[in-house]
């Protein structure tokens, strides 16, 4: 169920304070930097938001470098997780990596998160591989998910 009144637009700057709160709230200690963001940004990857009564609840980016894509980052804030708000981020992603050709979008997810793990297998990710001690400082491992774009 998607939460009514959430709308997804392109992500700016004046977005990023919202942003980096959800990111330090979700991932702490291995959370993006501002820079990290504005990187992002300046490099024309392709950012969105999801947006409820003008405050930010999530976010998502991906980057294409064709044939692939990689997708960066999809949280959304605790208090909307479950409602159906990061399927709608990942599925605006796939539609903007479709449009432009691309045809495997690849991903890192934190071993030990299952709720992302089971969102993206089911869009059709498989695991492809495990970077050991990814995350830092935790030392978590990711795991590489890919997804063959249907033709």
């Amino acid at each position: 169920m998607i939460q009514a009144g959430v709308r997804l637009e392109r992500l700016r700057w004046f977005h990023l304070d919202q942003v980096l709160a959800i990111e330090a709230d979700l991932f702490g200690a291995e959370r993006w930097t501002p820079s990290m963001f504005w990187n992002e940004l300046a490099h024309g990857h392709h950012y969105l938001v999801a947006q409820r009564d003008g405050e930010v609840v999530g976010y998502a980016g991906i980057a294409v470098v064709r044939p692939e894509a990689w997708i960066n980052n999809v949280a959304v804030r605790r208090d909307h997780q479950r409602h159906g708000i990061g399927r709608m981020l990942l599925d605006a992603l796939l539609a903007h990596a479709r449009a432009h050709g691309v045809t495997h979008t690849l991903l890192e997810v934190a071993a030990d998160n299952g709720p992302a793990q089971r969102l993206y297998d089911s869009y059709g990710f498989v695991v492809v591989g495990v970077r050991k001690g990814y995350y830092q400082p935790s030392n978590t491992d990711a795991l590489v998910m890919r997804r063959d774009e249907p033709r």
